[in-house]
């Protein structure tokens, strides 16, 4: 009895008894792990890339279209580009590739006002780059950053360290040392007592102006967006489409009363040899504010904040390069040189705000609500426009 039970326990399993054969059990199949491929979306380089190529994207591409001394439908183009938005994103939606909020009427009255001061920012923007090269018009745009700053300490409790100080005097320096070189390229080119000199140097004085407007239109909308975020919790989509709708019926009422709409004017704007040409560039920049608004999460999501902040500076050199090859601005020793301050004060701001959030987070445990810097986000929402 033992001995059979000491067999039994004992006993091997050879297989299934076929007749007088026995057939061994085949092991269940196993199939091998996949081995996980690197995906591109965590790729750091990509996003980086993408987020710099959008922002060449629509900086030329609206200087393309305001390059023509006749274009005055600055309204009407900024129309055209919100509508390719709005119907872009819905597009999108309808197919379910991304997902953001219906249509709210009292979310639309809270937001309206965040759009109304984007329509001034992009329409104050397209006037500044019409009069302005694309060099001289992103080192300008960096004097936005200085009042955003001192926006941010005067309503909501930031603070400007000594490095911070720094990189602003470079922006100043970059500014001057920009407005300098474009006048004394205008009197070198046309004369010192020419009327092509005077007239050069009044429209220069005109993009200095309107640069100026824009600088301090970009603080508010960058400011005011952050104080009405709070109420709405929007996420990038649904700022995208209240945006863009919103600012719709704003553009359509000023373009209507403020434009001149005869044949003889559209004429102008729209010649024929170039039309095509420009109301394609139209909608592409259109479609362009989609493109840099998710090149600029995707490069958040993929890179640090360190990373996405020097991205964001060294972005302006390849953005004022693009002006000086497809628009032949001019390339002197001055220039070049406001080139470089100007990316420099990019690099030492963004240094800047990274040691001022690694101290912030050692200081131990926050009595009061972080605050999320508006101003190193202003560099990205100045592309936009």
């Amino acid at each position: 009895m033992a001995d059979g039970k000491k067999r039994d326990d004992f006993a091997i399993e050879m297989g299934e008894r076929n007749g007088e054969r026995y057939e061994p059990t085949r092991p269940a199949f196993r199939p091998a792990p996949a081995i996980p491929l690197p995906s591109i979306v965590n790729n750091p380089i990509v996003p980086i890339l993408c987020y710099c190529a959008s922002s060449i994207l629509m900086t030329v591409l609206n200087k393309f279209v305001l390059s023509g001394l006749d274009f005055n439908l600055n309204f009407f183009l900024l129309c055209v580009q919100g509508f390719v938005c709005v119907l872009a994103i819905q597009t999108m939606k309808s197919l379910g590739f991304i997902t953001y909020r219906d249509f709210n009427a009292d979310e639309a009255r809270k937001w309206f006002p965040v759009s109304l001061l984007l329509v001034g920012m992009i329409y104050t923007g397209t006037k500044a780059i019409q009069y302005l090269s694309i060099p001289v018009y992103t080192i300008f745009k960096n004097l936005t950053i200085i009042i955003t700053a001192y926006g941010e300490v005067l309503w909501f409790g930031g603070s400007v360290t000594r490095l911070t100080l720094f990189s602003f005097g470079l922006i100043v320096l970059s500014s001057i040392v920009a407005a300098w070189a474009d006048i004394q390229h205008a009197l070198q080119s046309y004369g010192h007592s020419s009327t092509e000199a005077s007239t050069k140097i009044s429209t220069l004085n005109a993009g200095y102006m309107w640069m100026l407007i824009n600088c301090f239109c970009t603080s508010s909308y960058v400011l005011g967006m952050r104080k009405r975020i709070k109420l709405t919790n929007f996420k990038d989509f649904d700022t995208m489409f209240y945006n863009n709708l919103l600012a719709i019926p704003i553009l359509v009422i000023c373009s209507l009363i403020v434009e001149d709409w005869s044949s003889v004017n559209v004429a102008k704007n729209f010649p024929a040899d170039t039309r095509n040409n420009i109301i394609f560039a139209m909608i592409v920049t259109g479609l362009g504010t989609i493109f840099i608004s998710y090149a600029s999460a995707w490069c958040v999501r993929a890179t640090s904040a360190a990373t996405y902040s020097m991205a964001g500076a060294l972005n302006k050199i390849p953005i004022a390069i693009s002006g000086l090859v497809f628009f032949d601005a001019p390339v002197t020793l001055p220039s070049v040189s406001a080139i470089a301050i100007g990316s420099l004060s990019g690099i030492v701001y963004a240094i800047a705000k990274l040691k001022q959030s690694q101290q912030s987070k050692n200081v131990g445990l926050p009595t009061t609500a972080p605050l999320v810097s508006a101003s190193s986000k202003s560099a990205m929402d100045s592309m936009r426009s």
